[in-house]
């Protein structure tokens, strides 16, 4: 199989916003995928698998309740967790306290936590784990914490925020280490602990893991393939923001034996 003869003409290297582009094309490849440049289709990442950049922001609101004991709850993370979530994988895991970057409540309902940046866990495409750890020390009437929201949210190094977990989405789980009659309560809206007089506890809850770097490779718009003819393509509503995009057309012809491709590029400018 040879590699297919194709090009890529347009009428002019500058548009405006929501203008509509014909692309004319020489030659007859029998696929061709577009690559218009726009985030999620940039032909350079069509093989990428984490990103730089960007940082893992926690956030969450608490309540203690019955009660102000300083040091029974504090907020964990690891970076090698393994997910199994029981006594023996959780002592296994190394754990890092990180309580003190955190507001926790000390009566207050609704305290806010202020905002946790986990970047010097996740740099090095690294995924982290969060916990919460409910411990007491004496036998007595037990205060109650509750954890009434939380946030671990994707800050792009352009500054855009996208959520990963909420509450209800964070993928709980609970591993009791002392005292089972007393363990984390979980809802979709809220976390819940408070120990009994009698007996004294350690209690964790796990989130699942979070990698803020690890991004899901681009992909190409497949617009022929062997049973289709096409001199053009018309894009239309593609650019919805000025700029400079690079337009890559990916032109193959296949065989069972092997695949030959030619790539095709243009550099548009998108005015307002």
């Amino acid at each position: 199989m040879e590699a297919p003869a194709f090009d890529v003409y347009t009428a002019s290297d500058t548009y405006k916003v929501g203008d509509t582009i014909i692309f004319e094309f020489a030659g007859t490849p029998q696929n061709i995928v577009f690559w218009p440049g726009t985030p999620g289709r940039v032909y350079e990442y069509k093989d990428r698998l984490f990103t730089t950049g960007n940082k893992l922001l926690i956030k969450f609101n608490t309540f203690q309740q019955f009660g102000t004991v300083e040091n029974n709850l504090s907020v964990l993370v690891s970076n090698d967790f393994n997910g199994i979530y029981d006594t023996t994988n959780v002592k296994k895991a190394t754990w890092t306290d990180i309580t003190n970057r955190a507001v926790l409540s000390s009566g207050a309902d609704q305290t806010p936590s202020g905002t946790l940046d986990m970047s010097e866990f996740t740099a090095g495409n690294k995924a982290v784990t969060l916990a919460f750890r409910y411990v007491t020390n004496t036998m007595k009437t037990q205060n109650r914490w509750v954890v009434r929201t939380f946030n671990a949210d994707n800050q792009a190094a352009d500054g855009t925020v996208t959520s990963m977990a909420t509450m209800s989405t964070a993928g709980w789980k609970a591993v009791d280490f002392k005292n089972p009659a007393a363990v984390w309560s979980i809802t979709t809206a809220q976390l819940l602990m408070r120990g009994t007089a009698d007996a004294l506890d350690d209690d964790w809850i796990i989130t699942k893991s979070f990698n803020p770097t690890a991004v899901t490779p681009d992909r190409g718009i497949p617009i022929k393939n062997i049973t289709v003819n096409l001199n053009k393509y018309v894009a239309t509503g593609v650019y919805t923001k000025p700029g400079t995009y690079k337009a890559v057309f990916e032109a193959t012809n296949a065989s069972y034996e092997n695949v030959e491709r030619v790539v095709k590029e243009i550099t548009l400018t998108i005015t307002p």
